[in-house]
């Protein structure tokens, strides 16, 4: 009982957030809704046992992009007039799309009622005895060892080649002398002055 009143809310809760993420006119507004939306989805899924795609919603989703989307929106000077002038502009192509994942979701319900597709405990048959993080972490440091650490690499050399590709050498900036910053002495660095009352300090 208590299982689908859970369910019930937290799928009530997404549904409204999620409406409330495209209808609202203030984009921080919308933000704030997704990450209501993807805290209720996170619980939703711990319903349905799979309890790493819910910790990787909180901490992925909620934790990276939707507080980066948060700061980038309130950071930058947004155009709200121009904003609403492109929503009327792609609005019919923003509707085809809207059309075309409904029809989705019909023909996928359709199909679930008719009888899933076992393909799951053929490809990586697990026992269900084990939590659902534990097979995982199996799965990810034994058969898919290589391809992990390669999707690892291959973030890592992006995030150097977004360093490097936004990196400005500017000639008139002074270079940081690491060695000579270490190597000073205290009394080198600080300067006593008692400065008298009312007046500035000289440097």
């Amino acid at each position: 009982m208590i299982q689908a009143i859970a369910f019930y809310l937290f799928a009530i809760v997404v549904l409204v957030s999620a409406a409330m993420t495209i209808s609202s006119r203030n984009p921080v507004h919308s933000v704030l809704w997704l990450i209501l939306a993807f805290f209720n989805a996170a619980g939703l899924m711990v319903l349905v046992g799979a309890e790493f795609i819910a910790m990787l919603l909180v901490i992925v989703y909620v934790g990276a992009v939707a507080v980066l989307f948060l700061f980038v929106v309130m950071m930058l000077d947004i155009d709200f007039t121009e904003l609403r002038a492109g929503f009327v502009r792609y609005f019919w192509i923003g509707f085809a799309l809207a059309l075309a994942l409904v029809s989705e979701i019909i023909i996928a319900v359709k199909a679930w009622s008719v009888g899933g597709i076992d393909i799951a405990n053929r490809v990586a048959p697990v026992n269900p005895d084990v939590p659902n993080i534990q097979a995982i972490g199996h799965l990810l440091y034994t058969r898919y060892l290589f391809v992990f650490e390669g999707a690892g690499l291959v973030l890592l050399v992006a995030m150097i080649g977004a360093i490097v590709l936004t990196m400005r050498h500017r000639p008139d900036a002074r270079k940081q002398r690491i060695h000579a910053q270490v190597s000073r002495r205290a009394k080198d660095a600080i300067r006593k002055v008692d400065a008298p009352v009312g007046q500035g300090v000289e440097l």
